[in-house]
């Protein structure tokens, strides 16, 4: 019998290379194990995100800067901080990012898509994802991906990107058009690191989505013939920042526990 196509999005095969006990927990495990509290970090990255997903869906005429900043405070989700006068801090904070990167946008040049989906299919896996943003630049299309976190990116953050490639494809495919080059947009610097990719290299994550996919297809099977094996921790400093860091005992040793809010730029 052939093998039934993998259903996935890129999260779900990252989630497989970062650490299989999680992977075991995000989506196996049924009911799922319960979470630590949110990260206010994760509160403001998707705050941004939506604001600037709705700025795309205004008039063009109505697309400014200001605009940008009340559709953030609008829609600011307040889970993970210290406290209310910790989140005002950061909605100022957010509030100057969304405006200040608006401003440097033409609201005139629409999108192809804002928050779209795509996917494609091989003979081994059907993945999926949401792009934030999809533009037309002369005969190809660019996938766009913004960044809130306070590391630096580097031109190799693109490059290496699993999910900006699968992106690609899926966005080529789908709309019958090129598509080679991969940006992250760092709103908190306003720098855009970007990455041309070639066919060839395109088609090498695409082969190591496959590979990825068949070992955690095969993992899943076996979960649900009841083999709970084979889903190992990797133990490290990502570990502070798991959501399932209270049920691993490895995790724990491996780095030290992390407040809610301790990933926010300050």
């Amino acid at each position: 019998m052939p093998r039934r196509l993998y259903a996935c999005t890129p999260s779900r095969l990252n989630t497989w290379l970062d650490c299989r006990r999680r992977y075991r927990f995000t989506y196996l495990d049924r009911p799922a194990p319960q979470k630590g509290p949110p990260w206010a970090h994760n509160s403001l990255g998707a705050s941004v995100h939506n604001a600037l997903a709705a700025w795309w869906r205004e008039p063009y005429e109505r697309r400014t800067p200001v605009l940008a900043g009340i559709l953030l405070t609008n829609g600011w989700i307040t889970e993970g901080y210290r406290d209310a006068q910790q989140s005002g801090e950061q909605l100022a904070r957010a509030r100057e990012m969304v405006s200040g990167y608006t401003a440097t946008l033409d609201p005139s040049d629409e999108p192809v898509g804002v928050e779209r989906t795509v996917g494609t299919r091989t003979k081994v896996i059907a993945v999926s994802g949401r792009i934030d943003r999809l533009d037309r630049r002369g005969d190809e299309l660019v996938v766009v991906d913004y960044k809130t976190g306070r590391r630096p990116l580097t031109p190799d953050d693109a490059r290496s990107s699993l999910a900006l490639a699968i992106y690609a494809i899926a966005a080529s495919r789908m709309l019958r058009t090129p598509c080679h080059k991969v940006e992250l947009h760092h709103l908190p610097t306003g720098e855009i690191v970007e990455w041309e990719h070639t066919d060839e290299s395109l088609g090498r994550h695409l082969r190591r989505a496959e590979e990825v996919a068949v070992e955690a297809a095969e993992a899943d099977e076996r979960f649900r013939d009841g083999d709970t094996g084979g889903f190992e921790p990797s133990p490290g400093p990502l570990c502070s920042w798991c959501d399932f860091r209270r049920h691993c005992p490895e995790g724990q040793a491996a780095a030290p526990e992390r407040r809610p809010w301790d990933a926010l730029s300050t």
